[in-house]
C-alpha cells in the first residue's frame, strides 16, 4: 500500500525533536498523541515521550502500536515495539541487517518486515523475502517466489494477506492471496459466501490503494482503490460478465479470510486518486468514500455491503481528507480548508480555514479537537468553532496518520 513508508534517515528524528522544543516555548503542548509521516519517516507528537521514529519504522492502523528498527547495545539492529503513548520499548527482537517494518498486526503482537521499501508500483525481482515476528514464536523468513509485497495479518496472526504483483519480470497488476504462516504456502483468498476462489478467478488490480481504515473490532479492513479501469470482480470473472469499474472498496474479513468488492458509482475513481478518501461513521456501521474533485460523498452500510445513497458536496481539488464526528458530522479537508458537513442532510454549516493543504485529518478522543497536517507542521481546531487551538511544527511533515 503506498500510505507505509520505508526508508531510514537518521536525522529526521533530531530535526522532529528540534520542532518540538521549539514549540514547546512558543505554543500549548499538544493535547493528544499523534502519529505523522515526514519525508524522515514517522514522527510522534504529544504523549509522554514526542520522538522522531524514523523511516524504519511501522505503526498500526490504529496508531496504537508502533515498530522501529534501532541499534541495540551491541551495535546490530534490533526491532523495537513500542507504544506511541509512552515512547517507552515494550519488547525488542534482534534481527539481522537490512530488514523494514512494512505492516503491523491489527493487535499489534506481531510486525512483518521485508527488504524493500513500499512503493507505487515495486521494481521486478525473482524473490522476496520476508520476515515475521510474532509474540511467543520464533522469528521466521518466507523466501516468496515472484514480487510479493505484505498487506495485512489474519486477526489471530497465523496467516498474512500479501500482495502478488504480476508479471514478475514487469510488476504492472496484482493480486491479494493468502501466506499461511506455519505451512508457507500461499493460496487463494475465500468468497464472501466463504468458499474458496475457482482457478482463473483471481481479481488482478491495477489501480492504486489509496487509503485503508480498519473496523473498530478489528476483523474488517476497508481499502479504497481508483483507477481500475478493465478491471473484473471474482464474482464476474465466475459469472463471465464484463468488468468496467474505475474506483471500489476492497472489503477484507480478518477473521473468515474473505474478500469482497464494493464497486463505486460514477463518477468515483475518474478524478485524481488524491482527491478520494474513506472513513467509517456511525459506530462503524457506515462506510463513506468522498470524491472531491466531483463532489461526491457515498454511503455504504457495512453489514450488507451496499451503496445507501450518493450525496452532493462543494468540490474542491487537492489532496482530500475524511473524518466523522461521534454525532455524525463529516469533516472534509481539501486545499487549505476542512468543510464541515451537518449528520444526515450533507449541508455545509462550516468551512474552516487553515494555514496550508491539508494533509491528513483526524478528532480527538472527545471529539472537541480536529487536527489537521499542513505544511511543516500539526494544527488543531475547536470542532465546534474552528478557531485555532494550537500548532505544532514536523519538519517535512507529509500527512497526518492517527489521532489517540
Amino acid at each position: 500500500m503506498t500510505t507505509r513508508r520505508d526508508l531510514l534517515i537518521i536525522a529526521g528524528g533530531t530535526a522532529f525533536l528540534a520542532g518540538c522544543r521549539e514549540q514547546s516555548s512558543a505554543g500549548p503542548a499538544v493535547p493528544d498523541v499523534l502519529v505523522a509521516e515526514s519525508r524522515h519517516g514517522l514522527v510522534v507528537l504529544g504523549g509522554a515521550r514526542p520522538q522522531g521514529l524514523g523511516a524504519t519504522a511501522a505503526v498500526s492502523l490504529d496508531g496504537g502500536v508502533a515498530y522501529a528498527v534501532r541499534r541495540g547495545e551491541s551495535g546490530g539492529p534490533v526491532l523495537e515495539r513500542l507504544d506511541p503513548a509512552t515512547g517507552a520499548p515494550t519488547r525488542s527482537s534482534t534481527i539481522g541487517d537490512g530488514w523494514l517494518p512494512r505492516v503491523v498486526a491489527a493487535d499489534g503482537r506481531g510486525c512483518v518486515l521485508s527488504r524493500t521499501g513500499a512503493s507505487v508500483r515495486p521494481a521486478a525481482r525473482a524473490r522476496s523475502p520476508l520476515l515475521v515476528i510474532i509474540d511467543g514464536q520464533p522469528q521466521r523468513e518466507y523466501d516468496l517466489d515472484g514480487v510479493v509485497e505484505p498487506d495485512a495479518f489474519t486477526l489471530d496472526n497465523s496467516g498474512l494477506f500479501i500482495l502478488e504483483w504480476l508479471p514478475k519480470e514487469a510488476p504492472e497488476q496484482y493480486r491479494v492471496r493468502l501466506l499461511d504462516l506455519a505451512s508457507g504456502v500461499v493460496q487463494p483468498l475465500l468468497t464472501r459466501n466463504k468458499t474458496p476462489v475457482p482457478a482463473g478467478a483471481e481479481e488482478q488490480m491495477r489501480g492504486e490503494g489509496r487509503q485503508a481504515v480498519l473496523s473498530a473490532d478489528r476483523k474488517l479492513l476497508y481499502t479504497l482503490y481508483t483507477h481500475q479501469p478493465g478491471h473484473q470482480h471474482t464474482r464476474d470473472l465466475i459469472a463471465g460478465r464484463p468488468g468496467n469499474v474505475h474506483a471500489f472498496v476492497h472489503v477484507l474479513n480478518l477473521v473468515e479470510r474473505w474478500a469482497y468488492c464494493l464497486d463505486l458509482p460514477h463518477p468515483f475513481g475518474e478524478g485524481p486518486a488524491e482527491g478520494h478518501a474513506v472513513a467509517l461513521g456511525s459506530g462503524g456501521r457506515r462506510l463513506a468514500v468522498v470524491d472531491m474533485t466531483s463532489g461526491s460523498l457515498a454511503y455504504a452500510d457495512t453489514t450488507t455491503l451496499t451503496i445507501e445513497r450518493v450525496a452532493a458536496i462543494p468540490a474542491a481539488a487537492g489532496a482530500t481528507s475524511l473524518a466523522f464526528a461521534p454525532d455524525g458530522r463529516a469533516f472534509v479537508g481539501a486545499g487549505p480548508a476542512v468543510t464541515v458537513l451537518s449528520s444526515g442532510a450533507d449541508a455545509v454549516t462550516a468551512r474552516w480555514s487553515v494555514p496550508g493543504p491539508v494533509r491528513g485529518l483526524g478528532l480527538s478522543g472527545d471529539a472537541t479537537r480536529v487536527y489537521a497536517g499542513v505544511s511543516d507542521e500539526i494544527v488543531w481546531l475547536d470542532a465546534a468553532s474552528g478557531a485555532l487551538r494550537g500548532r505544532a511544527a514536523v519538519d517535512g511533515l507529509t500527512a497526518l496518520r492517527n489521532v489517540r
